[in-house]
């Protein structure tokens, strides 16, 4: 694999490191609504208790989802550092820079 030089990879970089922070505070809020939900001990109801499992539910769905995300953001963010950023990791052919700029996490090349 070999550096991409037809990339802005300081504006990738800068991308994804915000994106980072926004999902690292959702995260953090999430596990603390998480944390919230364990200690609530008011409610004694079979609909108070559905309800709160079902938003315990949705909450653990969420938070697998941004922790996926944030995997992915993470593994660019070690690809840019590596200089490996924006190639396929099946083919080793360049993503289309359209192809990043929709999706700056992604690892293949679509169709590929």
């Amino acid at each position: 694999m070999s550096s991409r030089h037809d990339l802005d990879i300081k504006s990738f970089e800068a991308i994804l490191k915000t994106e980072k922070a926004k999902i690292g505070k959702n995260i953090s809020l999430l596990k603390a609504e998480l944390s919230s939900i364990v200690d609530e001990d008011e409610i004694d109801d079979i609909e108070g208790i559905a309800g709160l499992e079902i938003d315990n539910t949705n909450d653990q769905a969420l938070l697998q989802k941004l922790e996926a995300e944030m995997s992915d953001i993470n593994a660019a963010l070690n690809k840019i550092a590596l200089g490996t950023y924006g190639i396929c990791e099946r083919t080793g052919k360049p993503i289309p820079v359209a192809r990043l700029s929709a999706n700056p996490t992604a690892r293949t090349i679509v169709g590929e």
